[in-house]
């Protein structure tokens, strides 16, 4: 990964900033309700080599977008903070390859937090970085976004995506049946069924490579909600899948469960659960509410040369009705459109109340499609 670094290339560096322009300590934008602000408006060709970002709030209520050579569409669109690996509008420390953030509050919602990303993006013509306020207040952002120009763009470079989609809820089929029960573990997912009722990480056409996601899960149930095979189609539809998985927290790199760990391509970046082991395996395996885990293939990259299709199922069988959501990141020959996200009230967070149930609000629900068994 550092085998670069030695390299004398014939490139230049360049940053925008939020930093005062009067010279003065004011290091900050304020964006309007309902305002987008541009943060990098870049020449190329070049590549975007770092993002940071800080702020106070609004990681649901903010969109970061991305947009390439003068395109009529994003190839980035993702909440603020699900963008760079927190979901729920949580923050909380955690270092990854390609992401990282730091905070005095950790587990709470909408507070301070510092936010990095390490992705290449690369474009031949432009970049445009833009930061969408979509919440009912001013916003306090303070960001650099540096990158690098050269004098052509280099062969086989792609073009670096993101994408936001959220189920809340998912709707399984026997959302109050438990995990790993003969009333579940019977029931077969094969085939067009899988494909047709898997929630769906990614799916685009084009030719590229698929590099990880994070998934987001409000757990509703008391108990554990994994068991769902990611499973992968590459190039269109076929059975088995190209890429057949095995469970849940394995597709995460992790094993028995969830654990708070992050790690530098996999891990959990949030964490609601306990970390001793008690007289249920269910006790310690992040079932306490929220949680964000991710992944990202840097070594085994799924490629793709028409389409790829990226899904998971929650709960064995698609049983389970908890809230989904993700991010996924992939590279691709050329800039594609990333799917439009939910209007800003069905990204919010399910919170619980002061007695700790679960406040299901109509106004943010976006139900993925009814999963019926087989």
């Amino acid at each position: 990964m550092l085998n670069h670094l030695p390299l004398i290339r014939n490139r230049r560096a360049g940053r925008a900033s939020s930093y005062d322009r009067s010279g003065r300590n004011n290091d900050l934008w304020i964006i309007p309700p309902g305002e987008t602000a541009v943060l990098a408006d870049i020449s190329g060709p070049g590549q975007i080599t770092h993002i940071w970002m800080t702020q106070l709030n609004h990681y649901r209520e903010c969109l970061i977008r991305i947009t390439y050579d003068n395109l009529p569409y994003p190839s980035v669109l993702a909440p603020l903070g699900d963008f760079f690996c927190l979901g729920h509008g949580i923050v909380n420390s955690f270092q990854s390859a390609l992401f990282s953030a730091t905070t005095f509050f950790p587990y709470q919602f909408n507070k301070p937090t510092g936010l990095n990303c390490y992705a290449p993006m690369p474009f031949r013509e432009r970049a445009v970085v833009e930061l969408i306020n979509e919440s009912n207040e001013p916003h306090r952002q303070y960001f650099y976004v540096d990158y690098e120009t050269f004098e052509e763009f280099p062969e086989n470079f792609g073009y670096f995506h993101a994408e936001f989609r959220r189920a809340n809820p998912f709707q399984g089929w026997g959302p109050e049946l438990r995990v790993n029960s003969p009333e579940t573990d019977s029931v077969p997912n094969v085939e067009r069924q899988a494909w047709e009722n898997n929630y769906v990480i990614l799916e685009t056409r084009g030719r590229g490579h698929y590099i990880g996601c994070n998934l987001s899960v409000t757990n509703f149930t008391p108990g554990w909600w994994g068991e769902g095979d990611d499973m992968i189609w590459v190039d269109g539809y076929k059975w088995p899948p190209d890429l057949h998985g095995t469970g849940t927290e394995d597709y995460f790199g992790q094993a028995w469960g969830l654990q708070p760990n992050a790690f530098w391509r996999n891990g959990c970046s949030v964490f609601e659960g306990g970390t001793i082991p008690g007289p249920e395996i269910e006790l310690w395996r992040g079932n306490g509410g929220h949680g964000t885990s991710y992944v990202f293939h840097l070594e085994n990259p799924v490629r793709f040369t028409k389409e790829i299709k990226v899904t998971i199922e929650h709960g064995h069988a698609n049983h389970m009705g908890n809230e989904m959501s993700s991010t996924a990141y992939w590279y691709a020959e050329q800039p594609a459109p990333a799917v439009a996200v939910p209007e800003v009230n069905q990204r919010l967070p399910v919170r619980r109340d002061t007695e700790g149930r679960w406040i299901h609000d109509p106004e943010r629900a976006v139900p993925g499609k009814a999963v019926k068994k087989e």
